[in-house]
């Protein structure tokens, strides 16, 4: 190290620069000034005398004493009851050096003697010095290094020791709970062959002997083998003991292995589960026998077995009903979980609930009348003269619904030739159209046609608003239409009804505004809305198939907002939207509520009065519309089914009023009111007639329609259909019956009446049996022995209990047993036991009375 000043070396050493003067002075060094050099020996020298005026001593240390705590963790006991204990181990070494001292003493009487020797000297001594120390710490730590590593090893061998200890305790148990297995199970076998039992139980025990000395001597070398492990050092007998361990331990699992064998239950060669699994099948309306078997992992057999004790024969291929399906299921033991076919539906109806602020829409009207009524030119007369600003001139009709201005308010028009749209809509349940105008010739009265429009009204609970056509001609006649009209119960509001009549002319245009002053005021005393800012809902008007655009859909929004580019779903059909045209065939990317729009990007053309809505995803839109087409050939075959007269009454809820629904034509007007009359007068609270249509002349296509629609049967007096209504009827499975004789068509109207009616429940006592005795049974508990008094006495049917001739408990009986065998039914005389499910309290004297509830068919 380079030489210093004493400024230098006091900031170095942390002390004033006038006390190190003064120390240096006092060492016998000549430095007056703080600028002065230091040199390495003057700062030996310093070091000297300071070290003597502190009482230190100027030799090297003759002994060196180390100290060293460790702390460990020890485990008690054995397995789960075993607890750690925390171990602290203290060592303390002192190192002398012997040769060193003998040095000193001898170099002491020299130094003594030599008082000339020079201060360098002396310090080449004192490097040697501490050089010999350093050299003694690291050997000292090399050695200390060397025994934690041998403690270590010696730790880790007392771990592994005591983990092969726990694991031939182990293996020792479980052979004993083999033994003990085996014994059973040999005692199991002497009762079942007597004449075998004394080779058995010779083998038996010479294997038992054989085991417990083998045990034992190989205990006995365990333990010494521990004992040798634990005396000696970690040289190589510690390997070749360790060798030898891990022979034992694989001699030990082959052992094991060879005393455990496979225990399976053999029978005829077939593998059984020794223990009952109860598994969750799901359960839909239709469930094949193979698939319940598959799904209970049991073979069809066993099934088919259960179905027959349960009085149902049945194949491995044959379908079963959700009700029998859960007896089977449930018999067997297992957990029924009832799943619905119509998954996915549900789940799409479910995500169409949408919450949101409700704002209100225009109204939807429909325009119904009879042919040359005026009905066109009504809707033309509007459809030029009220259209949107901007437009002049005759506007083509893109689609078949368009928007109109009134009174600062929209309305929305839809024109519905034939009606189909609005009958196919109503069959679906939608209730699209919110207002019917009825347009009504002044000098024409009332039509068949507009009776049908009168119907389908009354059926879809629509408000109607009259609009007597044509009051500009000269054999105009508005009080006849009016008159006509309230005999068919559409009253107005100046006779005390709450019908709106407006006389109008679809030429001159005169009470067109009062028209749709009156269709507004009807829509704000309905207060309609929708919910704008969701995804589009809605129905579909109508759809067709164009060469150059593809499938075309006429869509009229619902609720929510459809936009261009969303994903629907409509009926069997779905697509994306491609493009939307409004009611002037103008392109647009947003449709809100109430509002007409057609639609590209479908692939196929959905059904009139279908419902669509907007989809989050292409898969799930997809998925579910070939779910509706599979589902459509079944639906079709329910609807034939549910149409029969025969079945009619079975589709129809508890607790309600059955109503019976018909369509009826006669050849005159008087026998027609007779029949209607009578029809009326039959049922009671409970069912009843209801004639959805009626009329003289033959069996028409509308009349099939309004059948097929509300699920009605056609009843003709004197009358058929023609070949357009058969052929619809013969599809759509609707009942068609023809009559010449009004006691023939009253008499099967009652029979369906009275097949309606909720059958009356009677009871019969079958038999009595009489307690003479109580036995408690391990199986069923308390046994009541009988004497069978009465009658017959059945497993399978109801019982009551009575004591002193009142009735304490109803239920079921839980065995019925003829000495040892069970029987399904004991005779009069005949001595049994009964065993009461559920039930506890029988005693000496009590009756127990076996009834059967039958079904009796209730008449008008």
């Amino acid at each position: 190290m380079a030489d210093v000043t004493v400024r230098q070396l006091a900031d170095t050493v942390g002390a004033p620069a006038d006390r190190l003067l003064r120390q240096m002075k006092e060492a016998g060094l000549a430095h007056t000034s703080e600028e002065e050099q230091v040199t390495e020996d003057q700062k030996q020298v310093l070091l000297a005398y300071l070290k003597r005026s502190h009482g230190a001593s100027e030799e090297a240390p003759t002994k060196i004493t180390l100290k060293r705590k460790s702390v460990g963790t020890l485990k008690a006991g054995q397995g789960r009851a075993g607890r750690n204990v925390s171990i602290e181990v203290r060592r303390k070494r002192t190192y002398v050096k012997r040769g060193e001292v003998e040095d000193t003493a001898d170099k002491a009487a020299p130094a003594a003697s030599a008082p000339a020797a020079t201060q360098s000297e002396l310090e080449a001594a004192r490097i040697r010095e501490e050089e010999q120390a350093r050299k003694a710490a690291e050997e000292l730590a090399r050695n200390e290094e060397a025994e934690r590593k041998a403690e270590a090893e010696r730790k880790a061998e007392e771990e592994k020791l005591k983990a092969e200890q726990a694991q031939r305790e182990e293996e020792e148990r479980q052979a004993r709970e083999r033994e003990e297995q085996a014994q059973k199970e040999a005692a199991q076998s002497q009762k079942q062959s007597q004449d075998k039992k004394e080779p058995q139980e010779a083998v038996s025990a010479a294997d038992l002997q054989a085991k417990e000395q083998s045990e034992q001597k190989g205990g006995k070398r365990t333990k010494a083998k521990d004992k040798e492990r634990r005396g000696d050092d970690f040289g190589g007998k510690g390997r070749r003991r360790e060798l030898s361990l891990k022979s034992e331990r694989r001699s030990k699992r082959k052992q094991a292995h060879r005393q455990a064998p496979l225990q399976v239950d053999q029978q005829g060669g077939e593998f059984k589960p020794t223990e009952f699994i109860s598994r969750e099948v799901e359960v839909g309306e239709l469930n094949a026998v193979g698939d319940i078997a598959q799904a209970m992992a049991v073979k069809a057999s066993e099934v088919i077995k259960t179905l027959m004790g349960l009085g149902v024969m049945a194949t491995i291929n044959q379908s079963l009903d959700q009700d029998t399906t859960t007896l089977v299921v449930e018999e067997m033991g297992h957990k029924v979980k009832l799943v619905s076919e119509d998954a996915l539906e549900e789940q799409h109806v479910a995500s169409l609930a949408i919450e949101g602020e409700t704002t209100p829409r225009a109204p939807v009207v429909t325009v119904m009348g009879h042919v040359d009524h005026g009905k066109t030119s009504l809707l033309d007369y509007i459809r030029n003269t009220r259209v949107t600003s901007g437009e002049a001139g005759g506007i083509t009709q893109h689609i078949g619904a368009y928007r109109v201005q009134a009174g600062g308010s929209e309305i929305t028009f839809i024109d519905t030739p034939g009606h189909a749209a609005f009958t196919a809509m109503r069959a679906r349940g939608a209730r699209v159209t919110d207002i019917v105008i009825l347009v009504v010739a002044a000098d024409d009265g009332v039509m068949p046609q507009t009776e049908e429009a009168i119907q389908h009204a009354k059926a879809a609970e629509v408000p109607v608003i009259v609009a007597i056509n044509k009051c500009d001609l000269e054999a105009a006649d508005p009080d006849r239409v009016t008159n006509e009209l309230a005999a068919k119960e559409v009253v107005p509001e100046d006779w005390g009804g709450d019908t709106q009549f407006v006389r109008v002319s679809a030429v001159s245009g005169d009470g067109i505004d009062a028209l749709l002053e009156a269709v507004v005021l009807q829509a704000e005393i309905m207060e309609l809305g929708a919910i704008e800012e969701a995804p589009g809902q809605g129905v579909v008007i109508e759809s067709r198939l164009d060469r150059g655009r593809g499938p075309v859909a006429t869509v009229l929004v619902q609720n929510g907002s459809l936009r261009q580019g969303d994903i629907v779903i409509a009926g069997e059909s779905y697509g994306r939207v491609r493009a939307m045209l409004d009611d002037q065939g103008q392109a647009i990317k947003l449709a809100g509520p109430s509002q007409p729009v057609e639609v590209l990007g479908l692939n196929g053309t959905p059904a009139a009065g279908d419902d669509f809505s907007v989809t989050t995803d292409e898969r799930s839109a997809r998925e579910l519309a070939e779910f509706r087409s599979d589902r459509s050939q079944e639906h079709r075959q329910a609807m034939q089914q549910a149409a029969k007269l025969e079945n009619m009454f079975a589709n129809m809820a508890e607790g309600e009023k059955r109503i019976l629904k018909l369509v009826v034509k006669a050849d005159v007007r008087g026998s027609l009111e007779a029949i209607i009359q009578a029809l009326a007068d039959i049922g009671n609270d409970e069912v009843g007639v209801q004639v959805l249509g009626s009329g003289v002349g033959g069996i028409s296509e509308s009349d099939a329609t309004m059948a097929v629609t509300y699920g009605a049967a056609v009843f003709g007096f004197n009358v058929r259909a023609d070949k357009t209504a058969k052929t619809m009827l013969e599809r759509e499975g609707v009942d068609l019956r023809y009559y010449s004789v009004i006691y023939e068509l009253l008499d099967d109207v009652k029979d369906v009446l009275s097949g309606m009616l909720s059958p009356e429940m009677r009871e019969e006592i079958v038999g009595v049996a009489e307690v003479r005795d109580i036995f408690k049974s391990p199986r069923f508990g308390l046994i009541a022995g009988c004497m069978v008094t009465e009658g017959t006495v059945f497993r399978n049917k109801p019982i009551r209990v009575l004591r002193d001739n009142v009735v304490i408990y109803e239920g079921e009986l839980e065995s019925l047993r003829r000495f040892k065998d069970d029987v399904n039914d004991v005779r009069s005389g005949t001595e049994c036991g009964i065993g009461v499910r559920n039930y506890t309290d029988v005693r000496v004297g009590d009756q127990i009375e076996v009834f059967d509830a039958k079904e009796v068919a209730r008449e008008l």
